[in-house]
């Protein structure tokens, strides 16, 4: 069963980008992912990708390829994401060292997190910190 014991998440938020390719190397390096499968079509555009941070995942892929999941996607907002982090201030430097869109700063929230918040190259948001609620099964 996903996300039980056997380390595999249960959700999986789902990115397209006009350029998955800029968006990949911007995870990676400006906000620490790890790339875990990229998939390529002929013409060199990302049919879908997975990048890894800590025990969750996300999966994204190029914009304009077709398909249902496209088609859906094409009146879609941006997407926001929350990822636990382990030492908030440490990636916030990465992120800033790598020139990311920071919209806050590390801050000490008032339920016991410490995070920040950022904008990736296509305006989605992703927010980096501590508070990580248990999940019971």
């Amino acid at each position: 069963m996903a996300g039980d014991a056997g380390g595999r998440p249960s959700i999986y938020p789902t990115l397209q980008y006009a350029d998955a390719g800029a968006a990949i190397r911007q995870l990676t390096e400006a906000f620490g992912f790890t790339r875990l499968a990229v998939y390529e079509d002929e013409d060199g555009s990302v049919a879908h990708a997975e990048l890894v941070q800590g025990n969750g995942a996300v999966m994204l892929g190029s914009k304009g390829r077709g398909g249902r999941f496209d088609e859906a996607m094409r009146s879609g907002g941006t997407t926001g994401v929350y990822v636990v982090v382990a030492d908030v201030d440490a990636h916030h430097r990465r992120a800033v060292e790598h020139g990311a869109e920071i919209l806050m700063p590390p801050t000490d929230q008032d339920y016991g997190s410490r995070d920040y918040m950022a904008r990736d190259l296509e305006g989605n948001v992703w927010s980096f910190g501590t508070y990580a609620p248990e999940v019971r099964g």
